[in-house]
């Protein structure tokens, strides 16, 4: 595959045909999940299944690698399958998978990474390890509820900044969020 091939000098022609034939799900194709997918398309994946029941909005432009003003209201799966099939024509984006944990198939979940600033806070360990992490807090008890114990994550060591903003609608906070701290947790 000619457009991979620069990515095959480092890596073998081998690797790179085995990569071909892997299938990656991502769930959430956001800040971090946009990078994630970017990264792997131009990596020579194969099979994507891409999860996200949301749609672009203008307030992605910041830090969403698929927010164009262009793509601004249309489903980010659809817009995310585009950006892949741009990249790798051979890549395919299935339309449902079965729960990871049940099949025994390799996950790494991504925490929060609003209201960060340092990605060098950044690090990769198991859920039970981690600290200063709203969204790591409320997943450990809702996965320990269904008898999940073990789940590796990205996730940020760095202390939340609180911005002071409100939702009026929901009453809860509304986190800030940079360019480079949920793309770097995705690549």
């Amino acid at each position: 595959m000619e457009e991979f091939k620069r990515f095959e000098m480092l890596i073998g022609k081998e690797n790179l045909e085995k990569l071909s034939k892997k299938h990656i799900a991502i769930f959430g194709i956001g800040g971090v999940g946009g990078y994630v997918c970017e990264a792997l398309a131009r990596s020579g994946i194969g099979n994507f299944t891409l999860i996200d029941n949301d749609v672009v909005d203008v307030s992605n432009l910041n830090r969403q690698i698929i927010a164009t003003t262009s793509t601004i209201g249309l489903p980010k799966v659809e817009v995310m399958k585009e950006r892949i099939l741009s990249i790798n024509k051979e890549a395919a984006k299935l339309a449902i998978i079965e729960l990871a944990k049940k099949n025994n198939v390799p996950v790494i979940s991504a925490m929060g990474t609003g209201n960060k600033l340092n990605p060098l806070d950044l690090i990769i360990t198991d859920i039970s390890k981690t600290s200063m992490c709203p969204l790591a807090r409320v997943m450990r008890t809702e996965l320990r509820k269904r008898g999940i114990t073990k789940l590796k994550v990205v996730y940020s060591q760095e202390m939340p900044i609180k911005t002071g903003l409100i939702n009026p609608e929901t009453g809860k906070s509304v986190p800030g969020s940079s360019a480079f701290v949920p793309g770097v947790a995705g690549l």
